[in-house]
């Protein structure tokens, strides 16, 4: 009797251990949870433009310390209201989760107080590599019927060749008359390889009609069309809200120069379930029809400056530029050119994703304009950098259409692009 009432209250304690630690478990996945979920709605930066105040709240159940300088700390709950000095600046606000568990850091950057002017034309872009770009290596057949394969296991795709024998490479065609006219003698190639200098030592071979080459794909330029998101008051100005990459190798190409053309958009390709629709322009490459120059190429975005008749040709009016706490989920606009005439198509935003990893998909969005959805079907192939507006405010621009869905595609916020 006694071993088995002994045997009874072990398995009460058994139970009881059990249900605790049944009890923490689901307590400390509770916790895990709210903290992920908490953790990944909070953006990681928070803009304020100079001069300005604004109201953060962030709707988790968290509060913070801000670090305004070494001496001075201010403790705070949300929402809580921030004052912007007149000149740019940097603090950081330290989130604690129920007010007890560290959360996030949260860097706060004071910008400077712009307005834009919406652009939505239609660009032609023309773009030459610094340096020459080596998309792959191959291999040819040699006078006696060999394979050749002078450039395999020495360049690279992705390598950009910047010299030959010390002389500075221009284009493709400059490589291509040096290889051939050089008696195949070695060349020595200047290679900018993950953004290091590398000597390459080349044997140029014959091919079957006694022609030397390198068994080396090149390219020197890029060309296109897209759409200009914004001008500044001193005609810098944003497009596309993505890079140029190069549709081989996918990485991003290095300007060496660039220039934009007024386009034309002549013919629309409507986008369909598993194909992208397009818009397709006439470029006319000449002095008289540039509209700008290209200064940098970027993963946000192209920029430079445009040219003032371009700037002239604009009708549209400066607008406020929203930043990620100001955009919400709902309506909102986009602006482009498709038939001749810049107008407000309307869309409806999706999903925010502020902590996105690629800054280019941050901003979720569904084409609703019937006019729109009739022209292209929704966001085509040339829309990339056309102007998302909201409540009176630029606060992003388009930048990729999904493949299976053509009227929902994604974009980047404005802030991003700045």
């Amino acid at each position: 009797r006694d071993r088995l009432r002994s045997r009874g209250l072990g398995d009460v304690y058994k139970r009881q251990l059990f249900l605790y630690a049944f009890l923490g478990f689901a307590l400390g996945m509770f916790l895990w949870a709210s903290y992920s979920y908490y953790e990944q709605k909070i953006p990681n930066i928070i803009r304020i433009q100079a001069g300005t105040s604004q109201r953060i709240d962030l709707k988790v159940p968290a509060s913070g310390v801000l670090n305004v300088d070494s001496d001075k700390v201010i403790a705070l709950n949300q929402p809580v209201t921030i004052v912007a000095g007149e000149s740019p600046d940097t603090c950081q606000m330290e989130l604690r989760l129920f007010g007890v568990l560290p959360l996030k850091s949260i860097d706060i950057e004071v910008i400077e107080n712009t307005r834009l002017i919406p652009v939505g034309q239609p660009i032609g872009i023309y773009m030459k590599t610094q340096g020459v770009l080596v998309i792959d290596t191959g291999t040819f057949e040699g006078p006696q019927g060999q394979e050749q394969s002078p450039s395999v296991y020495k360049l690279q795709a992705g390598d950009y060749v910047m010299a030959m024998d010390g002389v500075a490479v221009t284009g493709k065609r400059q490589i291509k008359e040096y290889v051939e006219n050089g008696s195949g003698r070695d060349i020595v190639l200047q290679v900018s390889r993950n953004e290091k200098i590398i000597q390459v030592r080349i044997s140029p071979m014959q091919d079957q009609n006694g022609v030397y080459k390198i068994g080396t794909w090149l390219r020197d330029s890029a060309q296109g069309i897209g759409t200009m998101t914004f001008l500044d008051e001193e005609l810098h100005f944003g497009a596309l809200g993505h890079g140029i990459n190069d549709t081989d190798t996918g990485e991003l190409l290095q300007l060496g120069s660039g220039l934009l053309y007024h386009t034309e958009i002549v013919a629309i390709r409507k986008g369909e379930r598993g194909t992208p629709g397009e818009l397709t322009g006439i470029i006319e490459y000449q002095p008289e029809q540039v509209s700008g120059v290209i200064m940098s190429n970027t993963e946000e975005g192209i920029y430079g400056v445009a040219s003032q008749a371009f700037a002239d040709s604009i009708t549209t009016q400066a607008l406020p530029v929203g930043l990620k706490q100001d955009v919400k989920e709902g309506d909102a606009q986009i602006l482009c050119n498709i038939d001749g005439q810049t107008k407000y198509y309307d869309v409806r935003i999706t999903r925010l994703m502020p902590n996105a990893e690629n800054l280019n998909r941050q901003i979720a969005l569904t084409v609703t304009d019937e006019e729109l959805l009739q022209l292209t079907g929704g966001i085509v192939q040339g829309m990339s950098g056309a102007p998302i507006i909201q409540d009176g405010r630029i606060i992003g621009a388009v930048t990729h259409v999904l493949v299976n869905d053509s009227t929902s595609g994604y974009g980047i916020f404005i802030e991003n692009m700045l």
